[in-house]
């Protein structure tokens, strides 16, 4: 841990491997938010924590959301992701307090942006996510929760309502440090194109997604 003065002139105490660079006002489509910047040395990733209201430090509404370039900027349809994003913020903004964590390197599981490309060609041949990465020698998942961990700790975070239907990302939350008081669903009305595979992530990666039984028809 090191003392230094941050950007705004207030005095912060970080972990070095993960490193606050810069905060700054950040107006959105969802209300006003900070993005705070942060370089984990370890990985050489850069990330950035969306901050609304004044955090509290115990059972902070949160989401972990993995960078999806497909989902996130081009609104693919193949999964769940950019509108998982706009309802975190959403959210967030309209409980009035909360962080959204954007994690980059966790492109594709983890797996990098051209080999979740391939992937999906795969999974167009007639495999299911979990096959596809397997076929190409590649882990299922792939992705670490350490930086996240490390920025909610600078933040003064120290137990989230944690917006997600992935169970593991709770485990890992608590693995380090973090507590989770409660895993808040982030259910999106599935679509014909992304259906079989949020299906998939259910049953064979443990996600929570009850409201896929009630789906006997899915729109295109």
């Amino acid at each position: 841990m090191t003392e230094e003065v941050g950007v705004l002139g207030e005095k912060t105490s970080r972990r070095t491997d993960v490193e606050r660079i810069v905060e700054t006002p950040l107006p959105t489509v969802y209300g006003k938010f900070r993005a705070y910047g942060y370089l984990d040395h370890e990985r050489g990733d850069e990330q950035v924590a969306l901050v609304h209201g004044d955090l509290d430090t115990e059972g902070v509404l949160t989401r972990l959301h993995s960078e999806c370039l497909t989902g996130d900027a081009f609104g693919s349809r193949h999964c769940e992701c950019g509108a998982q994003l706009a309802s975190a913020l959403r959210q967030v903004a309209d409980a009035g307090s909360g962080v959204v964590v954007y994690l980059r390197g966790h492109e594709g599981r983890g797996i990098g942006l051209l080999a979740k490309l391939r992937a999906m060609a795969l999974q167009a041949g007639g495999l299911d996510t979990v096959e596809a990465n397997l076929a190409l020698g590649l882990p299922v998942d792939a992705r670490d929760y350490g930086a996240a961990a490390r920025i909610l700790d600078d933040l003064g975070v120290r137990s989230v309502r944690l917006m997600s239907n992935n169970p593991r990302k709770r485990e890992a939350l608590v693995r380090h440090g973090i507590r989770v008081t409660e895993q808040v669903p982030l259910l999106i009305p599935p679509c014909e194109s992304n259906i079989t595979y949020l299906r998939t992530k259910r049953e064979r990666l443990d996600h929570h997604l009850p409201h896929l039984d009630a789906m006997a028809h899915v729109p295109s």
